[in-house]
């Protein structure tokens, strides 16, 4: 990166553009100044030529011609019919443009020859005169740019002021530029979108921690109890004098527990795969057959429990075991609050309701977060740790799709919506 200052270097590409510029035009001046003092001159030899011609025609002698033709910075040359020569002929020219000859009616030769009359040296007065004016014209120009570069590129020390409070911990500030068509403006309104996407990107690191310390405190806390029940019931089960019945209850207890912390270290696994970015396995599937199937293994699990799958057949592009591991936790929550009622599409929809005591509105989104259990009654006969429903979401939005709660009237049982992208 050039580390020049910007004005330094705004001022000097300035002054050397208007160097460029008055060259040019001092060159411009000379050339046509030069043009035109020779065609003055060759003008002035054509009117004493002219003269010339008719001081012959009045029949004046050869040497008052030549002394009546000859002018300031102009020497005429006669020669006569007999050879015989009068004028001056020490003025010579300094190009062929400067020269005149011509022939006379009564047989005479007439040369006319523009000497330098003062004409070149005005000409070096003139190019004395315009290196001075430039050289001058520079110099104050620099001066002026330097005062106003400072001015003009105010925004840029605004810029820079505002960067070092923020740097500060001073955060919110913007500089709100009131017009955004000019450079100046498109750069301090691109440099505040730039603050709003760090200051957000802080924002949701910052969330984002805290969210993992409380994620890591409330997992802690929910493997405590498992872990302490295996060890109680561990500590109880070594204990002497313990008859058949009762060390078999025990181990049937320590079987439950260590299940239960194991489907905890599964579901904690699962959400960290879904962070990490889970890896699908994706082919065509029948949404409405896989439906039924994990029905099937539900009413397997809970016999006494009615669970009505209907629909129109619908394929999808998805991870097969992933979907059904979505499916299986919604009908899975939903047979623990009596009738379930699944529909399939239109569009590759799967909708799930049950008879349940419903979701509040203030927390029908809520409840995807992390190790969140409702206080209302549909927690009531849970025994999981709250994760089924934020591992269902993230896998149904790493196919491209969502789940969510319908938005439907309190206290008439639980619906949700998977959404999946179709082909």
């Amino acid at each position: 990166m050039n580390r020049h200052s910007l004005r330094a270097r705004v001022t000097a590409l300035s002054l050397l553009v208007l160097a460029a510029v008055l060259l040019v035009v001092g060159v411009l001046t000379d050339v046509v100044f030069t043009a035109q003092s020779r065609a003055d001159l060759r003008g002035q030899l054509t009117v004493r030529a002219a003269l010339a011609g008719e001081l012959v025609g009045r029949g004046v002698d050869a040497a008052e011609i030549a002394r009546q033709v000859e002018a300031p910075g102009i020497r005429a040359v006669l020669v006569a019919a007999d050879g015989e020569v009068y004028g001056d002929r020490r003025g010579r020219g300094r190009g062929d443009d400067d020269v005149l000859r011509r022939p006379l009616a009564d047989g005479s030769q007439l040369t006319l020859v523009a000497v330098d009359d003062g004409v070149t040296s005005a000409q070096q007065r003139l190019r004395r005169t315009l290196f001075l004016l430039s050289v001058g014209g520079l110099a104050l120009a620099g001066v002026v740019m330097l005062l106003t570069t400072r001015v003009a590129l105010a925004p840029l020390d605004d810029m820079t002021a505002l960067a070092r409070s923020i740097t500060r911990g001073d955060r919110g500030r913007r500089l709100a530029p009131a017009r955004t068509d000019t450079e100046l403006g498109r750069t301090a309104a691109a440099f505040d979108d730039m603050l709003d996407e760090l200051e957000g990107a802080e924002r949701q690191a910052r969330e984002s921690e805290a969210r993992t310390r409380r994620f890591v405190a409330d997992a802690a806390h929910e493997l405590r109890t498992p872990l302490a029940g295996v060890r109680a019931v561990a500590e109880a089960a070594v204990s002497p004098g313990l008859d058949a019945e009762e060390r078999d209850r025990l181990h049937l207890l320590l079987l439950r527990e260590s299940d239960r912390a194991g489907r905890l270290v599964d579901d904690l696994l699962a959400l960290a795969r879904i962070d990490a970015g889970i890896e699908l396995r994706r082919e065509p599937v029948e949404l409405l057959a896989l439906t039924r199937t994990e029905a099937d293994r539900v009413r397997l699990r809970a016999p006494d429990r009615t669970i009505e799958v209907a629909g129109t057949p619908v394929t999808v592009l998805a991870d097969p075991a992933r979907l059904a591991q979505v499916i299986a936790n919604l009908l899975d929550n939903a047979q623990r609050y009596g009738a379930v009622s699944v529909q399939v599409g239109p569009g590759a929809q799967v909708q799930v309701s049950d008879d349940g005591p419903g979701v509040p509105p203030a927390d029908r989104e809520r409840i995807f977060d992390r190790l969140v259990r409702l206080d209302e009654a549909r927690t009531a006969h849970d025994g999981g740790a709250g994760l089924g429903l934020a591992i269902a979401r993230g896998i149904a939005r790493a196919h491209g799709g969502d789940l969510r709660h319908a938005d439907i009237p309190a206290g008439r049982g639980a619906t949700f919506t998977l959404t999946l992208p179709t082909p």
